[in-house]
């Protein structure tokens, strides 16, 4: 997949990420707070895009399965 795929994805993952961040800081919800922050630095770490779906989907659904 080529670069303008990642930008447009992690763009993507980022503004949810910052979704889930804002909605745990109003609601006191550690886990949709840490979710976001792994949503929104998660794409400068990863290469393969494998990988790049799979923590995304993995970090989206974190909050719904775990509660802290």
């Amino acid at each position: 997949m080529s670069d303008t795929w990642f930008l447009v994805f992690g763009l993507i993952f980022t503004s949810i990420g910052l979704a889930y961040f804002v909605y745990g800081r109003k609601q006191s919800n550690l886990m949709a707070r840490m979710s976001g922050i792994g949503l929104m630095f998660f794409p400068y770490l990863v290469d393969d895009i494998y990988v790049f779906f799979g923590v995304g989907i993995v970090l989206m659904a974190l909050p719904k399965f775990i509660e802290l």
